[in-house]
């Protein structure tokens, strides 16, 4: 296993648009076909349900930096506030409109002031927010995994991933994957990413010593 680097996150940043936008369809595909019960069902995300996290990412894929900073100017600098309004703007009226909206961007390079890194996490990691609770699995590939853990090991912005795993050890299961020193927290690739950015229901698929500290640093999913 090889630690992942700066030199081996600025490689993966190359061409990231295609895999995001592999990820975007990917997901509308799965989402096909949902009844209005199943929009309705929680998500990962506190307080949203899976319609709410479809439509964040549609706003996220439809906001210039320009529109970003007049949102949050709008809002006083309350970014709650603003993903709030940009999430309410995409929701249309039903789970059929939200899930047309978002089909819409599926290739759009549009992002907010974010690195293209962060657009990748946002596809993978709230596209399993929707997923998880609706039973559906997507085989990600470990290539893109890796890559994308790589990014939040040293990332704070947006998620706080590296202050989360700080002083552990983290080792993929399934991959080449390995970053931090410390009790040892150990799974899938994707189970660590999630764990990164704090979704509790990953947290018992890990295993190590390490696995009750990060239980400490993760919230858990109401």
């Amino acid at each position: 296993m090889t630690d992942s680097g700066p030199k081996a996150r600025d490689r993966a940043a190359t061409g990231v648009w295609p895999l995001i936008r592999t990820e975007r369809a990917a997901l509308a595909n799965d989402l096909a076909g949902l009844t209005e019960e199943q929009w309705a069902t929680p998500s990962l995300c506190a307080g949203l349900t899976v319609r709410e996290v479809l439509a964040h990412l549609t706003a996220g894929a439809s906001l210039t930096p320009a529109r970003w900073f007049a949102g949050v100017i709008r809002c006083r600098f309350d970014f709650d506030k603003q993903v709030a309004v940009r999430l309410a703007e995409q929701l249309g009226e039903d789970g059929a409109e939200t899930l047309e909206r978002f089909r819409r961007v599926v290739s759009s390079t549009t992002k907010p002031p974010l690195p293209k890194m962060a657009m990748l996490g946002e596809a993978i990691v709230h596209g399993e927010d929707i997923r998880r609770p609706l039973g559906i699995r997507r085989e990600h590939p470990i290539p893109v995994l890796t890559a994308l853990a790589g990014y939040y090991q040293g990332a704070d912005l947006v998620v706080m991933a590296k202050g989360r795993i700080g002083g552990l050890r983290l080792e993929a299961t399934d991959g080449p994957f390995a970053a931090g020193s410390g009790p040892l927290v150990s799974g899938t690739t994707l189970a660590l990413i999630m764990a990164m950015t704090g979704r509790a229901a990953y947290l018992p698929e890990l295993r190590g010593d390490g696995v009750p500290i990060l239980r400490r640093r993760v919230p858990p999913q109401d």
